[in-house]
């Protein structure tokens, strides 16, 4: 029964009485009607095919595309920026000057670091400095080396157009939004970017609008070796393939006095202070510098106690104006760096700190760590006890 239902009507050897059907509907139809129907198919594989390119551009192009459609934006680094920083925002500013978008960049707090103030120099940057939300050069705002406005009065209030970034954090742009936790600095997602707009370096032939200058490619060469530690730590393969991209076109004597400063006496000072007053447990180091005029020189004074042999992981904190700032490093597998500071604050108002697995930081007010508001408050001593305690693995 069901062979006669499902050939019947077979004529003329094997093919169903349906397809005759069809076939024949075809023939008797209206050109016109026809005409309309396949120009509907076309339309439709024309439209798929389209869409399916524009939702596997390139993030750079997708992001030349999102600035393009703006006459001005301002590209807003992190407060007191360092050169990945810098070197994210020139750019990101070379690739918005590609489509003829004015650029403005701007950051909050102030540039201390011998190094980052040498490469502001070094490089002839062209940056503001603004301490409230009204000050931004635009509405249009575009975050680099950061996902959440902070550091100036009305930050809360910003929501960036564009978020470029390898830090972690849930912070996302209205149109555009690539961040990369995997990579170890966010220079090396813009020569990812230029690189996908078929940007040229100085020494050949250009073949599109995009140059990439001696001072962008020195820039972000050195904002990628500044992030990873002249690439042995929190690198990816990325890191290696953008440097060796730019590599004909960096500048070997501007890069030379970018990376060599020299460093100020009281610089020198909290380094010393940190290895002759640092207390040591196990593998651990920790060292309170007390109260200090460049917060700058707290990192670099925990870069000096990695240097020490059995150290495997430190942590360096000291105090400014109303604030304890603390700075972390780590090449302890045991030690999420980011996490370990991140746990150690996290029950005191107004604190934040978090950072990658070998590196990390964090401020804190002093009021607060000291018993206003809802807290008890802990000194001095309880947080180095606390600190040990984290990089231990303990949690209250």
């Amino acid at each position: 029964m069901m062979d006669r239902i499902a050939w019947l009507g077979r004529r003329g050897g094997d093919r169903p009485l349906v397809v005759d059907g069809v076939v024949d509907s075809l023939e008797s139809a209206d050109p016109l009607v026809l005409s309309l129907v396949l120009l509907g198919v076309l339309a439709l594989v024309i439209g798929g095919w389209w869409l399916v390119r524009w939702v596997r551009r390139p993030p750079g192009v997708r992001l030349q595309r999102v600035l393009a459609k703006r006459d001005e934006v301002a590209v807003l680094m992190h407060p007191n920026p360092d050169p990945d920083a810098m070197a994210t925002a020139m750019g990101v500013a070379e690739i918005a000057t590609s489509v003829e978008t004015e650029v403005t960049l701007q950051y909050s707090g102030e540039i201390r670091h011998q190094e980052n103030r040498a490469f502001r120099t070094v490089l002839d940057l062209d940056l503001e400095s603004i301490e409230s939300a009204g000050e931004l050069a635009s509405d249009d705002v575009v975050l680099v080396d950061h996902n959440t406005p902070r550091g100036f009065t009305g930050a809360q209030m910003i929501e960036p157009l564009v978020v470029v970034d390898h830090h972690p954090g849930n912070g996302a742009g209205t149109e555009f939004t690539d961040v990369r936790t995997e990579y170890g600095a966010a220079s090396t997602i813009v020569v990812e970017y230029l690189e996908e707009l078929g940007a040229t370096l100085h020494t050949e032939e250009a073949e599109s609008g995009i140059e990439i200058s001696p001072e962008l490619a020195t820039g972000l060469v050195y904002g990628i070796q500044s992030d990873t530690n002249h690439l042995t730590k929190g690198c990816s393969r990325a890191e290696f393939d953008a440097s060796a991209f730019l590599f004909s076109a960096i500048d070997e004597d501007l890069l030379d006095r970018i990376a060599n400063p020299q460093v100020s006496d009281d610089v020198l000072q909290i380094k010393a202070d940190a290895i002759t007053e640092k207390r040591v447990e196990g593998s651990f180091a920790i060292c309170d510098v007390g109260e200090i005029g460049n917060v700058d020189a707290i990192p670099q004074a925990a870069d000096e106690l990695m240097q020490l042999e059995g150290v495997t992981a430190v942590v360096v904190f000291g105090k400014n104006d109303g604030t304890l700032h603390l700075s972390g490093r780590s090449r302890d597998d045991r030690v999420h760096m980011g996490e370990t500071l991140r746990h150690a604050v996290s029950d005191i108002p107004m604190a934040n700190a978090g950072g990658h697995a070998r590196m990390g930081g964090g401020q804190l007010s002093i009021d607060h760590m000291n018993g206003i508001g809802p807290s008890d408050g802990i000194s001095d001593e309880e947080f180095e006890e606390r600190l040990f305690a984290a990089l231990s693995g303990e949690r209250s």
